[in-house]
Protein backbone atom coordinates (compact mmCIF):
# COMPACT_ATOMS: atom_id res chain seq x y z
CA UNK A 1 0.00 0.00 0.00
CA UNK A 2 1.63 3.31 -1.15
CA UNK A 3 2.32 5.42 1.99
CA UNK A 4 0.50 8.28 0.38
CA UNK A 5 -3.20 5.96 0.21
CA UNK A 6 -2.41 4.98 4.01
CA UNK A 7 -4.69 6.98 6.28
CA UNK A 8 -6.37 6.33 9.29
CA UNK A 9 -9.92 7.16 8.03
CA UNK A 10 -8.91 4.88 4.75
CA UNK A 11 -7.93 1.90 6.96
CA UNK A 12 -11.06 1.93 9.22
CA UNK A 13 -13.50 3.16 6.88
CA UNK A 14 -12.78 0.55 4.60
CA UNK A 15 -13.44 -2.18 6.91
CA UNK A 16 -16.49 -0.82 7.86
CA UNK A 17 -18.03 -0.48 4.45
CA UNK A 18 -17.28 -3.86 3.60
CA UNK A 19 -18.81 -5.28 7.33
CA UNK A 20 -21.51 -3.40 6.72
CA UNK A 21 -22.13 -4.34 3.43
CA UNK A 22 -21.52 -8.26 3.96
CA UNK A 23 -24.19 -7.91 6.97
CA UNK A 24 -27.07 -5.82 4.57
CA UNK A 25 -26.22 -9.00 1.69
CA UNK A 26 -26.82 -11.58 4.62
CA UNK A 27 -30.44 -9.58 5.85
CA UNK A 28 -31.31 -9.51 2.14
CA UNK A 29 -30.70 -13.13 1.25
CA UNK A 30 -32.70 -13.93 4.53
CA UNK A 31 -35.65 -11.93 3.51
CA UNK A 32 -35.45 -12.95 0.59
CA UNK A 33 -35.58 -17.18 1.77
CA UNK A 34 -38.63 -16.03 4.41
CA UNK A 35 -41.92 -17.58 3.53
CA UNK A 36 -44.36 -14.97 1.71
CA UNK A 37 -45.44 -12.04 4.48
CA UNK A 38 -42.95 -13.23 7.09
CA UNK A 39 -41.43 -10.80 8.97
CA UNK A 40 -38.06 -10.76 10.61
CA UNK A 41 -35.19 -8.75 11.45
CA UNK A 42 -33.96 -8.13 7.77
CA UNK A 43 -37.73 -8.27 6.42
CA UNK A 44 -38.58 -4.42 4.31
CA UNK A 45 -41.07 -2.34 4.66
CA UNK A 46 -42.54 0.23 2.58
CA UNK A 47 -39.67 2.73 2.95
CA UNK A 48 -36.95 -0.30 2.37
CA UNK A 49 -35.37 -2.62 4.90
CA UNK A 50 -35.88 -2.53 8.17
CA UNK A 51 -32.61 -2.49 9.64
CA UNK A 52 -29.81 -1.18 8.00
CA UNK A 53 -25.94 -1.15 8.86
CA UNK A 54 -24.71 2.29 8.68
CA UNK A 55 -21.16 3.74 8.32
CA UNK A 56 -19.48 7.06 8.68
CA UNK A 57 -19.60 7.14 5.05
CA UNK A 58 -23.44 6.38 4.35
CA UNK A 59 -24.85 8.14 7.28
CA UNK A 60 -25.91 11.25 5.86
CA UNK A 61 -27.79 9.31 2.64
CA UNK A 62 -29.08 6.41 4.89
CA UNK A 63 -30.07 8.11 8.15
CA UNK A 64 -30.38 11.81 7.54
CA UNK A 65 -31.93 11.90 4.05
CA UNK A 66 -34.27 8.74 4.73
CA UNK A 67 -35.35 10.60 8.07
CA UNK A 68 -37.21 13.18 5.92
CA UNK A 69 -40.17 10.48 4.71
CA UNK A 70 -39.51 8.05 7.52
CA UNK A 71 -38.29 8.20 10.96
CA UNK A 72 -35.55 6.24 12.16
CA UNK A 73 -33.69 5.31 14.96
CA UNK A 74 -30.63 4.53 15.33
CA UNK A 75 -28.57 1.95 17.85
CA UNK A 76 -25.12 3.01 18.64
CA UNK A 77 -23.41 -0.24 19.63
CA UNK A 78 -19.62 -2.62 19.95
CA UNK A 79 -18.86 -5.82 19.58
CA UNK A 80 -17.53 -5.51 23.11
CA UNK A 81 -20.72 -4.38 25.09
CA UNK A 82 -22.82 -7.18 26.37
CA UNK A 83 -26.33 -5.17 26.69
CA UNK A 84 -25.79 -3.55 22.91
CA UNK A 85 -26.55 -8.12 22.35
CA UNK A 86 -29.37 -7.79 24.83
CA UNK A 87 -31.16 -4.53 23.25
CA UNK A 88 -29.96 -5.23 19.56
CA UNK A 89 -31.95 -7.98 18.55
CA UNK A 90 -34.74 -6.15 20.42
CA UNK A 91 -34.73 -3.40 18.26
CA UNK A 92 -33.93 -5.37 14.64
CA UNK A 93 -37.86 -7.40 15.82
CA UNK A 94 -39.60 -4.16 16.48
CA UNK A 95 -38.70 -2.70 13.13
CA UNK A 96 -39.61 -5.47 11.29
CA UNK A 97 -42.97 -5.21 13.03
CA UNK A 98 -43.31 -2.07 12.37
CA UNK A 99 -43.49 -2.66 8.50
CA UNK A 100 -42.02 0.49 7.55
CA UNK A 101 -43.35 2.89 10.23
CA UNK A 102 -39.99 3.31 11.39
CA UNK A 103 -36.32 2.09 10.13
CA UNK A 104 -33.50 0.84 12.26
CA UNK A 105 -29.74 1.97 11.64
CA UNK A 106 -27.52 -0.01 13.55
CA UNK A 107 -23.80 1.97 13.57
CA UNK A 108 -20.54 -0.01 15.32
CA UNK A 109 -18.88 2.64 17.16
CA UNK A 110 -15.52 0.58 16.73
CA UNK A 111 -15.25 0.84 13.09
CA UNK A 112 -17.49 4.26 12.73
CA UNK A 113 -15.00 6.54 14.92
CA UNK A 114 -16.70 9.36 13.34
CA UNK A 115 -19.69 8.66 14.45
CA UNK A 116 -18.49 7.32 17.98
CA UNK A 117 -17.14 10.74 18.20
CA UNK A 118 -20.41 12.48 17.27
CA UNK A 119 -22.25 10.53 19.88
CA UNK A 120 -20.15 11.62 22.73
CA UNK A 121 -20.78 15.58 21.30
CA UNK A 122 -24.08 14.76 22.69
CA UNK A 123 -22.84 13.95 26.12
CA UNK A 124 -22.86 10.03 25.85
CA UNK A 125 -20.35 8.29 27.65
CA UNK A 126 -22.10 4.35 27.24
CA UNK A 127 -23.47 2.11 24.70
CA UNK A 128 -25.75 0.84 23.87
CA UNK A 129 -27.32 4.42 23.25
CA UNK A 130 -30.06 5.08 20.59
CA UNK A 131 -30.90 8.46 19.11
CA UNK A 132 -34.27 8.87 17.02
CA UNK A 133 -33.86 11.14 13.72
CA UNK A 134 -36.97 12.65 11.97
CA UNK A 135 -36.87 15.19 9.31
CA UNK A 136 -33.17 15.87 9.62
CA UNK A 137 -33.22 16.25 12.94
CA UNK A 138 -31.02 14.03 15.13
CA UNK A 139 -32.57 14.07 19.24
CA UNK A 140 -31.25 11.43 22.04
CA UNK A 141 -33.62 8.37 22.72
CA UNK A 142 -32.54 5.77 24.84
CA UNK A 143 -29.37 4.93 27.23
CA UNK A 144 -28.76 1.42 28.44
CA UNK A 145 -30.53 -2.05 27.61
CA UNK A 146 -34.34 -3.15 28.84
CA UNK A 147 -36.90 -5.73 28.27
CA UNK A 148 -38.73 -6.00 24.96
CA UNK A 149 -41.86 -5.08 26.99
CA UNK A 150 -40.49 -1.56 28.30
CA UNK A 151 -38.68 -0.82 24.61
CA UNK A 152 -42.04 -1.32 22.55
CA UNK A 153 -43.43 0.96 25.06
CA UNK A 154 -40.69 3.23 25.33
CA UNK A 155 -41.32 3.44 21.33
CA UNK A 156 -45.00 3.91 21.72
CA UNK A 157 -44.44 6.89 23.35
CA UNK A 158 -41.99 8.35 21.66
CA UNK A 159 -44.20 9.03 18.47
CA UNK A 160 -47.17 10.29 20.42
CA UNK A 161 -45.08 12.38 22.32
CA UNK A 162 -43.61 13.35 18.31
CA UNK A 163 -46.97 14.06 17.45
CA UNK A 164 -47.83 16.14 20.34
CA UNK A 165 -44.72 18.34 19.47
CA UNK A 166 -46.53 18.59 16.18
CA UNK A 167 -43.21 16.80 14.87
CA UNK A 168 -45.03 13.82 13.22
CA UNK A 169 -48.58 14.58 11.79
CA UNK A 170 -51.68 13.35 14.03
CA UNK A 171 -52.65 9.15 13.00
CA UNK A 172 -49.86 8.87 10.91
CA UNK A 173 -47.41 7.26 13.33
CA UNK A 174 -44.56 6.84 10.77
CA UNK A 175 -44.43 9.78 8.87
CA UNK A 176 -42.56 12.64 9.85
CA UNK A 177 -43.57 16.33 10.06
CA UNK A 178 -42.25 18.76 7.09
CA UNK A 179 -40.67 21.09 9.43
CA UNK A 180 -39.17 19.61 12.59
CA UNK A 181 -38.00 22.45 15.24
CA UNK A 182 -34.24 23.33 15.14
CA UNK A 183 -33.90 23.18 18.90
CA UNK A 184 -34.48 19.00 17.90
CA UNK A 185 -30.86 19.17 16.83
CA UNK A 186 -28.36 19.10 19.94
CA UNK A 187 -26.05 21.66 19.67
CA UNK A 188 -22.92 21.55 18.45
CA UNK A 189 -19.63 23.56 19.35
CA UNK A 190 -18.43 25.71 16.45
CA UNK A 191 -14.93 24.13 16.98
CA UNK A 192 -15.85 20.54 17.40
CA UNK A 193 -17.95 20.77 13.66
CA UNK A 194 -14.50 22.89 12.37
CA UNK A 195 -12.36 19.67 13.20
CA UNK A 196 -14.08 17.40 11.54
CA UNK A 197 -14.65 18.87 8.52
CA UNK A 198 -11.23 19.09 8.81
CA UNK A 199 -10.32 15.51 9.05
CA UNK A 200 -13.35 15.26 6.21
CA UNK A 201 -10.98 17.27 3.95
CA UNK A 202 -7.74 15.98 5.08
CA UNK A 203 -5.97 18.99 6.69
CA UNK A 204 -4.80 17.06 9.80
CA UNK A 205 -3.05 20.29 10.83
CA UNK A 206 -6.28 22.38 11.20
CA UNK A 207 -8.01 19.71 13.12
CA UNK A 208 -5.44 18.84 15.86
CA UNK A 209 -5.34 22.90 16.18
CA UNK A 210 -9.19 22.96 17.07
CA UNK A 211 -9.15 20.02 19.07
CA UNK A 212 -6.08 21.69 20.93
CA UNK A 213 -7.90 24.50 21.02
CA UNK A 214 -10.82 22.99 23.16
CA UNK A 215 -8.34 21.08 25.63
CA UNK A 216 -6.49 24.63 26.50
CA UNK A 217 -9.45 25.47 27.56
CA UNK A 218 -10.80 22.12 29.10
CA UNK A 219 -8.33 19.78 29.59
CA UNK A 220 -10.53 17.07 30.94
CA UNK A 221 -13.04 17.13 27.91
CA UNK A 222 -12.55 13.34 26.84
CA UNK A 223 -13.97 14.12 23.40
CA UNK A 224 -11.24 16.64 22.57
CA UNK A 225 -8.36 14.32 23.80
CA UNK A 226 -10.31 10.98 21.67
CA UNK A 227 -9.87 13.50 18.82
CA UNK A 228 -6.64 14.81 19.23
CA UNK A 229 -5.05 11.37 19.70
CA UNK A 230 -6.54 10.60 16.52
CA UNK A 231 -5.34 12.93 14.54
CA UNK A 232 -1.80 12.57 15.81
CA UNK A 233 -2.24 8.84 15.04
CA UNK A 234 -3.16 9.80 11.73
CA UNK A 235 -0.34 12.20 11.45
CA UNK A 236 2.53 9.35 12.37
CA UNK A 237 1.13 6.52 10.10
CA UNK A 238 0.79 9.33 7.00
CA UNK A 239 4.23 9.32 6.11
CA UNK A 240 4.23 4.81 6.88
CA UNK A 241 4.41 1.66 4.58
CA UNK A 242 2.25 -0.50 6.71
CA UNK A 243 3.77 -3.49 5.76
CA UNK A 244 7.04 -2.87 5.59
CA UNK A 245 6.68 -1.29 8.87
CA UNK A 246 5.63 -4.76 10.25
CA UNK A 247 8.62 -6.55 8.54
CA UNK A 248 10.85 -4.07 9.81
CA UNK A 249 9.37 -4.27 13.81
CA UNK A 250 9.73 -8.50 13.31
CA UNK A 251 13.11 -8.50 12.20
CA UNK A 252 14.12 -5.56 14.73
CA UNK A 253 12.76 -6.35 18.43
CA UNK A 254 14.60 -4.27 20.33
CA UNK A 255 13.85 -1.48 17.74
CA UNK A 256 11.73 1.34 19.74
CA UNK A 257 11.06 3.13 16.72
CA UNK A 258 10.41 -0.58 14.55
CA UNK A 259 7.85 -1.31 17.60
CA UNK A 260 5.98 2.03 18.05
CA UNK A 261 5.45 2.40 14.37
CA UNK A 262 4.10 -0.69 13.51
CA UNK A 263 1.94 -0.56 16.84
CA UNK A 264 0.10 2.38 15.16
CA UNK A 265 -0.22 0.75 11.48
CA UNK A 266 -1.86 -2.07 13.79
CA UNK A 267 -4.18 0.28 15.66
CA UNK A 268 -5.12 2.14 12.12
CA UNK A 269 -5.80 -1.57 10.58
CA UNK A 270 -7.93 -2.43 13.51
CA UNK A 271 -5.51 -4.75 15.04
CA UNK A 272 -6.55 -3.09 18.65
CA UNK A 273 -5.43 -5.86 20.83
CA UNK A 274 -2.05 -6.93 18.61
CA UNK A 275 -0.98 -3.13 18.92
CA UNK A 276 -1.70 -3.18 22.56
CA UNK A 277 0.21 -6.86 23.13
CA UNK A 278 3.15 -5.42 20.92
CA UNK A 279 3.55 -2.31 23.39
CA UNK A 280 3.20 -4.37 26.30
CA UNK A 281 6.30 -6.59 25.43
CA UNK A 282 8.15 -3.92 24.05
CA UNK A 283 7.96 -2.72 27.88
CA UNK A 284 8.98 -5.74 29.39
CA UNK A 285 12.40 -5.53 26.65
CA UNK A 286 13.17 -2.44 27.14
CA UNK A 287 14.72 -0.29 29.62
CA UNK A 288 15.30 3.62 29.90
CA UNK A 289 14.28 5.95 27.48
CA UNK A 290 13.15 3.68 25.09
CA UNK A 291 10.95 2.19 27.71
CA UNK A 292 9.05 4.76 28.60
CA UNK A 293 8.76 6.07 25.39
CA UNK A 294 6.96 2.64 24.31
CA UNK A 295 4.89 3.81 27.69
CA UNK A 296 4.02 6.94 27.01
CA UNK A 297 2.92 5.81 23.19
CA UNK A 298 1.06 3.17 24.58
CA UNK A 299 -1.39 6.12 27.16
CA UNK A 300 -1.85 7.46 23.69
CA UNK A 301 -3.28 4.78 21.81
CA UNK A 302 -5.52 4.18 24.88
CA UNK A 303 -7.10 7.24 24.22
CA UNK A 304 -8.43 6.56 21.21
CA UNK A 305 -11.27 3.86 22.67
CA UNK A 306 -13.79 4.95 25.32
CA UNK A 307 -12.35 4.22 28.66
CA UNK A 308 -14.39 1.51 29.67
CA UNK A 309 -13.65 -0.64 26.62
CA UNK A 310 -12.69 -4.40 28.08
CA UNK A 311 -9.23 -4.04 25.73
CA UNK A 312 -8.51 -1.02 27.26
CA UNK A 313 -8.66 -2.28 30.89
CA UNK A 314 -6.63 -5.64 29.79
CA UNK A 315 -3.77 -3.75 28.39
CA UNK A 316 -3.73 -1.32 31.33
CA UNK A 317 -3.52 -4.02 33.93
CA UNK A 318 -0.59 -5.86 31.79
CA UNK A 319 1.09 -2.67 31.32
CA UNK A 320 0.69 -1.86 34.91
CA UNK A 321 2.71 -5.95 35.55
CA UNK A 322 5.06 -5.29 33.34
CA UNK A 323 6.18 -1.82 35.03
CA UNK A 324 6.00 -2.90 38.46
Amino acid sequence: MPSRDFSLYGAVDLGARQAAAKKQQERQAAAANAPAGAAGAGGAGAAGPAVLDVTDQSFNADVVERSRTVPVLVDFWAEWCGPCKQLGPILEKLAAEAAGKWVLAKVDIDANPQLGAYMQQMGVRGIPFVAVVVAGQLMPFLNGAAPEAQVRQAIDQLFEALRQEGILPEGEPGAPGEDAPESAMPAVDPVYQEAEEALQSGDLDAAQAAFQRVLDKNPNDDQAQQGLALVELSQRVRGLEAQQALTDAAAKPADVTAQLNAADVEMVSGQIEAAFDRLVGAVKRMAGDDREAVRKRLLQLFELLPPEDPRVGKARRALASALF
